[in-house]
């Protein structure tokens, strides 16, 4: 027996979907994408829907689009708080645009933010809150909602890792000026690559999709307010509004999206009874530090923390895993502030020590949207002689 990090979710559907974009030769984004937007908004209960080709597309897409709004744009030198743990592009779009991170700790219990450090961590300069769901668990919103709303910041929700979890009956993604998400093959669906911006603002809306498409006008929604359209048909079909990306994605992705759609509350029922299973086997081992819940997570996977006070050394515990054939992996991408590229930021740091000890005690196995108890408790048996 072994435990993977990741598996495959496609079947018959997904391949048949995809063979049909393949038969009709109209491979560039279409009409397949643009229903998964329609379906995918619908879903999650907000008016639009951008996809792209990443999780991070979405999220430097979703930044520069701030720098464009007609009221109250970003501008270079404002700043965002942001955790101490992340991916890495939930950090690098803020220092592409220029705007300095002000880096709070995380709960060590959660891996989220750290509410009460938060508000303390807003300066005169502060614009915006990056918050994170860290693997499914979804942050303490009606803190941060009160705290933006008090201090008149912009909440953007890096939702990537969170697809599905649910915080006082809301789903994550939904509560910020916009909320994005990713595709990628080991995330909640699976589009292979791809990434969406979700919004309730029509203003956010064009941005994303005009900085998505080189910046240019075509394909705006009607009263798009970013742009006058002018008479000329042949100059508007190439007529450049903003500096943007091609970061779109193939009619491929949107195919496969609204099939695995379809499957997502599935997915997130097995995901949800494996983790019910993995709290009862270890909510009582004083060895580890385990993921606690806050609302109702969609748990993307299982982090173990090595608790400092056991005295259990996380080499013994790694190498244990390895000879049974148990995948593992760093909890998230660690705490950026342990990695080279931070050298090129410009920031402070509010507190750091909780991400510190994640960092260098934590990892994380795989949850699957199949049954896997039976892994679980091979997992833990794989333990018990530490």
């Amino acid at each position: 027996m072994k435990l993977s990090l990741t598996s495959s979710t496609f079947d018959r559907e997904e391949k048949d979907a995809i063979a049909a974009v393949v038969e009709s030769d109209m491979l560039t984004m279409g009409r397949h994408v643009l229903e998964f937007e329609t379906e995918f908004a619908a879903y999650f209960g907000r008016k639009h829907a951008i996809m792209v080709n990443s999780g991070s597309s979405a999220n430097l897409v979703a930044i520069a689009a701030l720098f464009y709004r007609k009221e109250l744009p970003l501008m270079p030198g404002d700043e965002v708080i942001v955790p101490c743990i992340s991916w890495a592009t939930t950090f690098y779009p803020l220092q592409q645009y220029g705007l300095k991170l002000r880096f709070v700790d995380i709960d060590i219990n959660t891996l989220n933010i750290d509410v009460e450090q938060l508000e303390s961590a807003i300066t005169p300069g502060t614009r915006m809150i990056m918050a994170v769901s860290i693997l499914g668990n979804p942050c303490r919103f009606d803190k941060i909602t009160e705290i933006c709303k008090k201090h008149n910041l912009i909440l953007f929700e890096d939702n990537c890792e969170s697809m599905g979890a649910v915080y006082n009956g809301r789903y994550t993604g939904t509560f910020g000026l916009v909320g994005t998400f990713s595709t990628f093959f080991s995330h909640h669906i699976s589009t292979m690559e791809g990434g969406l911006i979700l919004t309730d603002d029509f203003e956010m809306d064009c941005l994303c999709r005009s900085i998505r498409n080189h910046g240019w006008c075509r394909g705006q929604p009607e009263g798009s307010p970013i742009f006058e359209k002018k008479d000329s048909d042949f100059y508007e079909a190439y007529r450049f509004i903003l500096p943007g990306y091609n970061v779109r994605p193939m009619e491929i992705q949107g195919a496969v999206g609204k099939v695995q759609l379809k499957k997502l509350d599935s997915f997130l029922r097995a995901r949800r009874i494996n983790a019910a299973h993995f709290i009862s086997v270890f909510k009582d081992d004083k060895r580890f530090i385990i993921q606690q819940e806050t609302g109702q997570s969609s748990w993307f996977c299982f982090t173990m923390i090595v608790n400092p006070d056991s005295h259990t050394d996380r080499n013994a515990v790694l190498g244990a895993l390895k000879n049974s054939g148990v995948e593992f992996r760093i909890i998230t991408g660690g705490n950026i502030l342990r990695h080279d590229v931070i050298k090129y930021f410009d920031y402070e740091v509010i507190s750091s020590k909780q991400a510190g000890i994640a960092h260098d005690c934590g990892f994380f196995v795989g949850n699957h949207p199949v049954d896997i108890r039976n892994e679980i408790d091979y997992l833990y048996e794989s333990l018990k002689g530490i």
